[in-house]
């Protein structure tokens, strides 16, 4: 018997149904109630919760904690689970290589018996991570994705230009066919610099004229210097209107400025996950997907629920994804807070602020927790600051740690008036004092990768060394 090919597996038209795009969807949740939203959530629910206890990754890890087939009822239920996050699934992959066991594919389920596509992390916390998808969970990643974007107003005859990384990582990938099945802008992968050197990138945003920037907002910036040092003037030689990427804590007003004044959206998801939220048109924090996306913000220390409003881990459990991969609280250590003001549009989901650092790479100095990723928006109110930074983690003999942030500035890095400055505006802002180190224009490019990743290594940590 023939085996059914990638687009026989799913009905896309039950996804438009489940998933709706634009005016729909915006509607949906103008009148969906918050109770008739959990009670698809929990029928989505325990559907992924049948289909994971059927795979021996889950099966050891809810084991291990005591939980019983039986003993979850329903999302009300979810927090009796454990999180796992990228070690557990490493753990996995070491257990039984190459794909580890935290999937089943062809396990001889009706569930598990589908093509797959196959995708890594990029690696840049270490050894990539596999990223599985069957075609069902594939597309409707990338339908979310396609409805942030149309949300935020790519439309028809936009020109995208795209600096996502591609090889095996699954950014670039998704994001490409999140454009070119569900939206109908003309695409151009251009990739990171070092896939396609941001001199022709800024060549190609000329000659096709993109109107359309998706990717890390470092990077963006950068290419918009590298356009004014090739006589290129962006918002008047590339006239890009709209800038979609993840923005972190960067200003957004510094690089609206450098594409002539582009209108800016963020969006936040993680590789195994894809798109959980967006902010829409009214700019006013990241909507949650909540058709597709069940978010929870735990408290880095304890794990507990914390209330609306605290910062705290991500943990997400896609509703979506009851065949070959189950997503069942897995913590994506990326730390936000959910916001507690009204929806301007009057959606009925709640919103996050958005990326705000990595409870991983977070450092805690004289009982201050400092997330390096959050500095730039602190660095940027000074006129100095060149726009890169990286911070060194470090402990000295008797178990005491410090931060030293090396900034490259525009001056002499040999200005003690200078380097004062950048100390008392990060002591004021962050509640604690560290070293300042001042660093030539373009020096820190060899530290933080800019050229070479999609996304800036903003802490080397020399603690545990």
């Amino acid at each position: 018997m023939t085996s059914p090919t990638y687009f026989e597996t799913f009905d896309v038209n039950e996804l438009f149904k489940h998933f709706p795009l634009e005016q729909e969807f915006a509607e949906r949740f103008r009148t969906l109630s918050r109770d008739e939203l959990f009670a698809q959530q929990d029928v989505m629910f325990r559907r992924c919760v049948a289909r994971a206890w059927q795979i021996p990754f889950y099966q050891r890890l809810w084991g291990a904690a005591g939980i019983e087939a039986g003993d979850i009822k329903g999302l009300a239920d979810i927090t009796k689970l454990p999180v796992f996050g990228k070690h557990e699934i490493m753990a996995s992959v070491e257990l039984c290589p190459p794909l580890g066991d935290f999937h089943g594919w062809h396990d001889g389920t009706k569930a598990g018996d589908t093509s797959m596509v196959f995708h890594t992390t990029s690696g840049t916390t270490g050894r990539p991570q596999p990223l599985v998808f069957s075609p069902k969970s594939r597309e409707i990643q990338n339908l979310l994705l396609a409805r942030l974007y149309r949300w935020q107003g790519m439309a028809a005859g936009d020109v995208v230009h795209s600096v996502y990384g591609h090889g095996m990582i699954n950014g670039g990938h998704y994001v490409r066919e999140a454009v070119n099945h569900f939206t109908q802008a003309l695409f151009c992968s251009a990739g990171t610099g070092i896939e396609m050197r941001s001199v022709q990138q800024v060549s190609l945003m000329r000659d096709m004229g993109a109107t359309v920037i998706v990717g890390f907002a470092d990077y963006i910036k950068k290419l918009a210097d590298v356009a004014r040092a090739e006589g290129l003037e962006p918002g008047r030689d590339i006239k890009v209107r709209m800038i979609c990427g993840h923005l972190g804590r960067e200003s957004r007003e510094s690089l609206s400025a450098a594409w002539g004044g582009a209108q800016l959206y963020d969006w936040y998801g993680v590789g195994d996950t894809g798109a959980i939220a967006g902010q829409g048109p009214d700019q006013d924090g990241m909507y949650v997907m909540e058709d597709a996306q069940y978010l929870e913000i735990l408290g880095v220390d304890d794990g507990k629920v914390v209330a609306d409003g605290d910062v705290g881990d991500m943990v997400v459990t896609c509703l979506y994804k009851d065949d070959i991969y189950p997503i069942i609280r897995f913590n994506t250590h990326d730390v936000t807070r959910v916001l507690t003001t009204p929806s301007k549009l009057g959606l009925n989901l709640r919103r996050i602020e958005g990326f705000l650092g990595r409870s991983d790479n977070m450092v805690k100095i004289r009982g201050i927790n400092i997330f390096p990723q959050a500095m730039a928006p602190i660095l940027e109110e000074h006129g100095g600051f060149a726009g890169e930074f990286i911070c060194v983690a470090t402990r000295d003999e008797k178990g005491r740690d410090d931060l030293a942030v090396h900034i490259e500035v525009n001056g002499s890095v040999t200005d003690a008036t200078l380097s004062a400055e950048f100390s008392a505006l990060l002591r004021q802002r962050l509640g604690v004092e560290m070293t300042i180190v001042l660093a030539e224009l373009g020096s820190l490019a060899p530290l933080t990768g800019l050229e070479v990743r999609q996304k800036p290594v903003r802490l080397i940590d020399k603690r545990f060394k």
